[in-house]
């Protein structure tokens, strides 16, 4: 058994563990009750109150928020389903796995809670194996491992190294004969990482867009086309419970329609799962991922519902410590994001070295007070004074794309809900608009000057040359604030995404991919690396279990 499998069966969460830990509890304590809680889905930023954790003295207890799915008799079917493959979540890996399990000669069923597709983002990465050198794959995988704590599993980072090219390619093929707007970036976005230990790194990079179109709009086109092709969808179809004989073989899944009647989708070859992460469930969240307490959800309706279908099934949570992506693009040009401009909170003091990615900004901003808000500041110089900075810088004029007021006829990227980009003439106004206050922002500058003409950061220890003063008019904010966009941390699999059981054993029939997979992260944030890793990931996983469970041969 390799160390990470091996670690994750010892500290994850499962119900073998959960039942081992409650009898110790029970013998010292007594048993302790604990009341199932629906997962809340909220339709913004607000989560129920009151939900259920179970007493302190029972660890097993916090499972409280794992409630186990109501058992649907038989007689309370009214239709039962047959196909091959019968996928679980239809988002950047279920409708890949869909189309690639009817490619690869299976029938397949999709069935999705939401009335239609449901995907984010825009970019999905993978190598380009003929344009890179075997050493340099083998140093981003490192890179990757290091990036992610060493707490993840090498053989899944491998396989996304070796197939996503491919898979990429293909998504990229099937999702232009869908419609779809999407390109090849190639190396657009990877620029920083051609290079790797001095061996030469390729790229795929799928984009859909731009913005306000994106990769959810591309997945729904993309949905449409698999329909065409022979998918059975079954939209507001939301699985409840999944099938499960008395060997522990997952047979299928059981529906609730939209009428409220129950329909059993019977599996000949396996059950993907692919319902993504739990954002939306605040008792999953403040378990696994305590630090995104405060900030607000990109996405709505993501209630962990695969988490407890695979935990039910005898699968194996992740550790606590689950990755999470809290960064934003939406306010402000994505490709000066990095620039390590002078960044203050929302009170307007300056909090961090600037040279700190901003995808690691979250964790200098976990206060319940204005969660995620900060601005970049700079003044009417930034153009010669960055000009050799990482990054991408854009003019006067293009800023104004970003900015309220501003006379332009097509924002072209910019959703209008995160028109958030400010020029001013004075600091005091400047503070107005990023809503900090005025007189502790004009503190900040001078204290920022002040360091400039010294030429050393004795505050921060932020390196000389990157500390340009903010003394010419007109100053610029771009006010950003994060939200968590995914949790990244699922179930134990293995290199064909089926799920593992405490013991270590895998529970045939059923696989789980997308964000409810685990094993492919480690870090406490998502890394920023390869940008598009997120779906890449999703489409590489997809196409290479939707393609593995069609070959297998039908169990019944």
């Amino acid at each position: 058994m390799d160390r990470y499998t091996k670690h994750t069966l010892e500290n994850g969460i499962s119900r073998r563990s959960f039942l081992s830990r409650g009898a110790l509890a029970s013998a010292a304590v007594g048993l302790v009750g604990f009341s199932g809680c629906t997962p809340n889905s909220p339709g913004g930023e607000v989560f129920a109150k009151g939900i259920s954790y179970g007493s302190s003295s029972d660890e097993g207890a916090q499972l409280s928020f794992l409630p186990k799915p109501d058992k649907i008799d038989d007689a309370a079917i009214e239709k039962t389903e047959t196909f091959d493959v019968v996928v679980v979540g239809a988002g950047a890996s279920g409708v890949p796995a869909a189309l690639s399990a009817l490619e690869n000669g299976a029938s397949v069923a999709v069935l999705q809670k939401e009335n239609v597709a449901i995907s984010q983002g825009n970019s999905g990465a993978g190598i380009d194996l003929a344009a890179s050198d075997k050493a340099g794959v083998e140093a981003l995988v490192s890179r990757l491992m290091k990036d992610n704590a060493h707490r993840c599993n090498p053989k899944l980072l491998r396989e996304w190294a070796y197939n996503s090219g491919e898979a990429v390619s293909w998504m990229i093929d099937r999702a232009k004969k869908a419609g779809a707007k999407v390109i090849d970036q190639g190396n657009l976005q990877q620029v920083n990482i051609l290079k790797m230990n001095g061996y030469n790194l390729g790229f795929h990079t799928a984009y859909f867009g731009s913005k306000p179109y994106t990769n959810g709009d591309g997945m729904r086109d993309l949905a449409a086309y698999a329909e065409q092709q022979g998918v059975n969808f079954f939209y507001s179809t939301p699985a409840i419970q999944l099938v499960q004989n008395d060997s522990g073989e997952i047979t299928g899944v059981i529906g609730k329609g939209k009428d409220g009647s129950y329909i059993k989708f019977r599996a000949k070859k396996g059950v993907i799962l692919a319902t993504g992460d739990y954002q939306n469930n605040k008792a999953m969240c403040d378990y696994f991922v305590p630090d995104a307490k405060h900030f607000g959800r990109k996405q709505i309706n993501k209630t962990g519902d695969g988490f407890v279908l695979g935990y039910w099934a005898g699968g194996v949570i992740e550790p606590i410590g689950h990755t999470k992506m809290l960064h934003d693009f939406d306010a402000g040009p994505a490709t000066m994001c990095d620039m390590p401009f002078l960044a203050v909170n929302h009170k307007g003091e300056r909090f961090v070295d600037e040279s700190v990615e901003m995808s690691l900004l979250n964790n200098y901003l976990r206060g319940s007070e204005k969660a995620g808000q900060y601005s970049q500041i700079f003044d009417a110089n930034y153009m010669s004074q960055a000009k050799n900075w990482p990054g991408i810088l854009v003019s006067p004029e293009g800023l104004k794309n970003y900015m309220p007021g501003e006379n332009v006829p097509h924002r072209h990227g910019v959703y209008e809900a995160f028109i958030n980009t400010h020029k001013a003439d004075t600091i005091e106004e400047l503070a107005v608009k990023i809503e900090a206050d005025p007189a502790t922002l004009t503190a900040t500058i001078e204290r920022y000057n002040e360091l400039a003409a010294l030429g050393e950061d004795p505050d921060f220890g932020k390196s000389a040359d990157l500390i340009k003063p903010v003394d010419t008019p007109p100053y610029y904010g771009i006010h950003r604030t994060l939200r968590l966009s995914a949790v990244c941390s699922g179930l134990l699999v293995d290199e064909n995404h089926q799920c593992i059981n405490a013991d270590g054993g895998k529970i045939k029939g059923l696989y789980a991919i997308g964000n409810l997979g685990g094993g492919f992260y480690g870090g406490v944030d998502y890394p920023l690396t390869v940008y598009g890793l997120s779906l890449g990931r999703c489409y590489t996983f997809g196409y290479l279990a939707g393609r593995h469970v069609a070959k297998l041969q039908s169990s019944t």
